[in-house]
């Protein structure tokens, strides 16, 4: 499962100009929208972006579009840079201006630092926090610089006598709830991702045959499992739409389970070979000295490593089987979660 690039407020309140030379203009509400009158592709373009990166779960498969959104920003700076100021105001342009530098500025460092996190992110819990908490900081920046431009906007705006109308665009509608989408997602795959990591060290420790570490493993599972549940219990559905909430417990439910009542039989299997393995080793190396206590200490542990075998196999079987239903079943349910709210481009 990968975790969500967050990405939708690089759009919001975006004014990018098509402006190539300083020109003349009847009055103000004109000069102001000639600086929005690309505003429409711009946003379509954004949205095609955010759209795929939302349904490839993956920064990086959308790395042609970032560049693409590069190039368009740099041409933009200089295009509305050669734009002069109106009745000596040029406060609104240079507003546009330096969030247009910051855009660059993002989608050149922030995003390309957020690629290489995005690399490492599955490794630990605290790679996945750096992760998301780099796209939070990107977007914070992002967020700040808009509102100074459409702060400066309403000023400009009152300064020259022009009526704002407020946009019901469904485009921008549907940017402004990407934001909050991603936003929501990414909180409740952090609080499932804890445990999820718990339970691949886990079965990673398993095939290494330490009991010591599957036991201490187990028991952080079950308790991080708990607390989980726990928080997500706080998490409201978004917008009505509880299905990653209902999905995430489930799977959630399934860590506690599997620790507290599945794992254990687990670990005793291993204690049981350990047994059996020494149990061999010393009838070995008495040959021919063997006692009848030997020989039915060893029969012992044969029947005992050889049940624990079958209910192995069979726990094993049954762990998968519902491990990789509850996957199948969060892809399905985090695919139509965004496919309701971040639909993908057509």
């Amino acid at each position: 499962m990968k975790k969500l690039l967050l990405l939708a407020i690089l759009c919001l309140g975006c004014f990018i100009p098509t402006i190539t030379k300083a020109q003349g203009f009847a009055h103000a509400g004109e000069y102001m929208q000639y600086m929005l009158n690309d505003q429409d592709r711009i946003n379509k373009d954004m949205w095609d972006y955010i759209s795929t990166i939302a349904h490839s779960k993956s920064a990086r498969k959308a790395e042609n579009r970032r560049k693409e959104l590069i190039s368009t920003t740099a041409e933009a700076i200089k295009r509305i840079s050669k734009l002069g100021p109106w009745e000596n105001d040029g406060t609104f342009r240079d507003s546009v201006i330096s969030y247009l530098k910051l855009c660059d500025i993002v989608l050149r460092e922030d995003f390309s630092k957020i690629m290489d996190l995005e690399a490492i992110a599955e490794q630990s819990y605290d790679a996945m926090e750096a992760y998301l908490m780099a796209q939070d900081k990107a977007n914070d920046k992002l967020d700040d610089a808009a509102e100074m431009v459409r702060a400066e906007q309403a000023i400009f705006a009152s300064d020259h006598n022009i009526t704002l109308v407020e946009s019901n665009d469904k485009l921008v509608q549907k940017l402004e709830r990407a934001g909050a989408v991603f936003n929501y997602y990414n909180m409740v795959y952090l609080i499932f991702f804890k445990p999820y990591k718990q339970e691949a060290y886990l079965l990673e420790a398993m095939p290494k045959g330490d009991v010591s570490a599957m036991e201490q493993i187990r028991n952080s599972l079950s308790s991080l499992s708990s607390a989980a549940l726990t928080q997500l219990d706080t998490v409201k559905s978004f917008k009505g739409d509880a299905s990653l909430v209902i999905t995430c417990k489930e799977y959630l439910a399934f860590f506690k389970k599997e620790a507290d009542e599945k794992m254990p039989a687990q670990i005793d299997f291993y204690l049981k070979k350990d047994n059996f393995e020494k149990q061999k080793a010393a009838m070995d190396s008495k040959g021919s000295n063997r006692t009848q206590a030997d020989v039915d200490s060893y029969n012992t542990a044969v029947n005992d490593f050889n049940a624990s075998v079958n209910e192995y196999n069979k726990v094993n079987t049954d762990l998968n089987n519902e491990r990789n239903t509850l996957l199948n079943k969060w892809n399905a349910a985090l695919a139509n979660f965004l496919n309701r709210h971040v639909p993908a481009k057509k």
